[in-house]
């Protein structure tokens, strides 16, 4: 067997493999005799694998096809996943800009960032994706963290039937804005409440059934205890409801961490599929992964607001969680409210779930074989499901 000291290495460029025309770098090794170590010791050459650099896309606008090398760099021409879902939907703008409207710069060079990073000038741009006559009952299907509206796509051909299903995308995730924190919006759960105040407004002047998942579930419960009027009813997706649920689960708490957090953000495996497939059975396809990557693989503006909101949901999911207990648990609580619970959830523990419904007289849906994700553990099962609570309400009232 050779031994380190018998040979020494120099890392020179290899040939670029077909099709990939990123800036990507690439090396091999090449041995050199040990009695020339003394004379080249160790070169490093590096080039561009691409001769044309017009084709890398750093910053690249959702209309470019098929995903992106983990450099940010194009590396297919065809359709995508992600640009057949943008092509469904539309922006819908909703929520003051807050803040000077100063141009946000990058927190560590302080150098002016990119249009992705930056609010915008009146009002933010929501990502929507509508199914079903406007003429029909609304149904507003709002994402967990870190998620996306795409994670409803089986539910909204279930929906469009009976009703209006709109997804959206939250800001700070999807292809909804995604600015800069502290340039026009900060990602405090606080901010949330009143921005999905200002969504709700803009997308129907009718009373509407929200359905949220998971960790964004207490936004929509404070919303919802200012807006009971406005609701038809509410429907929630494993959210945090007992004292235990307050804690962030380690695959999102180390999002929030100094520099590690931020580097974990910008990673879109770990921000992406390490986060989905940790959470519950939920086995994530290739083509379906791409479409979670993007956000992250086109620009560092995701990575930034997810990295903001984990810090956020770190210091107040506390407070929050004890407020939705007593909101929920409170007399003039009039909005019907259903929870439906993935029993596999690796997150979100079930004990203390079903006392909790039982003693403030919500109904309880138990789904067995699905976890945190449950739309996308059994989207059409869900889709059903929700279908039939919202039917059911309606020939009630």
């Amino acid at each position: 067997m050779a031994t380190l000291h018998s040979h020494c290495f120099r890392m020179v460029p290899c040939s670029p493999p077909a099709r990939i025309p990123s800036p990507l770098h690439r090396f091999c090794l090449q041995e050199y005799p040990q009695d020339q170590v003394r004379k080249k010791l160790l070169r490093f050459h590096c080039r561009s694998s691409s001769d044309n650099n017009e084709e890398y896309l750093l910053d690249a606008p959702v209309s470019i096809g098929d995903g992106f090398s983990f450099s940010g760099g194009k590396y297919s021409d065809e359709p995508s996943p992600a640009d057949e879902w943008f092509k469904k939907g539309k922006f819908v703008k909703a929520h003051p800009v807050s803040g000077t409207g100063e141009k946000a710069k990058d927190p560590i060079f302080g150098l002016t960032m990119g249009g992705s990073s930056q609010a915008s000038s009146d009002l933010f741009r929501w990502f929507s994706v509508e199914s079903g006559s406007a003429e029909n009952s609304p149904i507003v299907l709002l994402h967990g963290l870190p998620s996306q509206a795409y994670s409803y796509r089986k539910i909204l051909p279930i929906l469009e039937k009976n009703y209006h299903a709109i997804a959206v995308d939250w800001l700070g995730f999807g292809f909804s804005d995604k600015p800069q924190p502290r340039y026009g919006f900060d990602y405090t759960l606080d901010e949330y409440v009143a921005s999905l105040e200002s969504l709700i407004n803009a997308l129907t002047d009718k009373k509407v059934t929200l359905v949220v998942q998971g960790y964004f579930s207490p936004i929509a419960i404070k919303y919802a205890s200012n807006h009971q009027e406005k609701l038809n009813g509410l429907i929630l997706l494993n959210p945090p409801l007992t004292i235990k649920h307050a804690n962030l689960p380690s695959s999102l708490s180390v999002l929030s961490n100094f520099l590690l957090g931020e580097i974990f953000c910008q990673d879109p495996l770990r921000a992406s599929d390490k986060t989905l497939l940790s959470c519950g059975p939920y086995q994530i396809k290739e083509d379906v992964a791409m479409v979670y990557r993007r956000p992250y693989l086109t620009s560092g503006s995701a990575g930034f607001a997810l990295n903001a909101i984990s810090k956020a949901m770190k210091k107040q999911l506390k407070g929050y969680v004890e407020d939705t207990r007593a909101l929920l648990m409170d007399n003039n609580w009039s909005v019907q409210t259903t929870v439906c619970w993935g029993q596999r959830d690796r997150w979100l523990s079930f004990d203390g779930v079903e006392d909790f419904c039982k003693e403030s007289k919500h109904r309880l849906v138990e789904l067995p074989m699905t976890g945190h994700h449950v739309q996308e553990d059994s989207g059409e099962e869900l889709g059903q499901l929700i279908a039939g609570i919202v039917g059911k309400r309606s020939s009630i009232s």
